[in-house]
């Protein structure tokens, strides 16, 4: 209904409907645009964007490991959230692929050591077989125990 009042003009939208309807809206806009003032003051050459922000260590350290920038000192003090993503993105890539590589280690690994087991005869049956017949010895040998004590 509010839009045919104000016809379909999205700036008529936002200079009149919108501060009535949202008032906290209508000064969070203006709170960030004095932020966009002070930011140019600050660095004259600088013009803010929406999805600029600043990055933290982690940040640097992930944009350095990407090879978007060569050493921590180069990254400016803003940068836009799409070339956080991208260096993020890429970095994810390069665990998965460290990952893939540690797997087929560990599996390598994993065969070697079992043919080798298998050579000297130390399998898993053969462990069970011992581990049963000492058990069985040790249940005798309670048995005569308790024979003895009874006469």
């Amino acid at each position: 209904m509010l839009g045919r009042l104000l016809g379909h003009s999205p700036a008529l939208w936002q200079r009149m409907a919108r501060p009535v309807l949202h008032p906290s809206r209508a000064t969070s806009n203006k709170v960030k645009g004095t932020q966009d003032v002070a930011l140019q003051t600050a660095n004259p050459g600088y013009k803010a964007f929406k999805n600029d922000r600043r990055p933290t260590n982690f940040d640097k350290k992930v944009l350095v490991w990407a090879g978007r920038f060569k050493r921590e000192e180069d990254i400016p003090k803003h940068i836009s959230s799409e070339v956080l993503d991208a260096a993020r993105n890429s970095v994810r890539i390069k665990i998965c692929y460290i990952m893939i590589a540690l797997t087929l280690l560990g599996c390598l690994a994993m065969v070697i050591t079992g043919k080798e087991a298998a050579k000297r005869d130390h399998t898993l049956l053969r462990m069970n077989m011992e581990k049963k017949a000492q058990w069985r010895a040790e249940v005798e040998k309670d048995k005569e125990a308790a024979v003895g004590k009874t006469q």
